[in-house]
């Protein structure tokens, strides 16, 4: 099990920063790759081409803002989930990530999630419809969440 995360630029490290330690905890390795679906699309086509033969069970999570072709170039290339997690650090730039993201062409199935941590709950949901162990442990998670609120 990996989740690629592909930023559309070095400046959204900082946003992503942790979340593969996140991952990580959980058993799932995680790749950080930068690669603009505007910049340099060829990098984008041979990495989804790639994993695209890849008998691994993948999840993408792309993170790119203002006209984000990376989500849709990644969804409409790739036989593996897309999650889409805009970055922002203003309400300005929230406004304009998040519109950007949530127009996407038909066929090109991008899921959008805000929060990254439920973006790691989410990867970790569709990686345990097919490892029992994780959704022991997911189930176990819920179960942890739910009892802080039962004392």
């Amino acid at each position: 099990m990996k989740v690629v995360m592909i930023l559309g630029s070095e400046s959204d490290k900082d946003f992503v920063a942790g979340m593969d330690n996140d991952f990580e905890k959980w058993g799932i390795t995680a790749e950080v790759i930068v690669a603009s679906a505007h910049k340099v699309p060829e990098k984008v086509f041979e990495i989804v081409s790639e994993n695209n033969k890849s008998d691994e069970d993948i999840v993408y999570v792309t993170v790119a803002g203002r006209s984000n072709g990376l989500s849709g170039v990644t969804a409409a290339n790739s036989v593996h989930p897309v999650i889409a997690c805009p970055p922002f650090k203003t309400k300005e730039d929230f406004m304009i990530n998040i519109n950007s993201t949530l127009v996407m062409p038909s066929d090109t199935p991008v899921l959008t999630v805000i929060d990254k941590q439920n973006v790691v709950m989410a990867v970790l949901r569709i990686f345990a419809l097919k490892d029992s162990g994780l959704r022991a442990k997911v189930a176990a998670h819920i179960a942890e969440i739910k009892e802080k609120f039962n004392k």
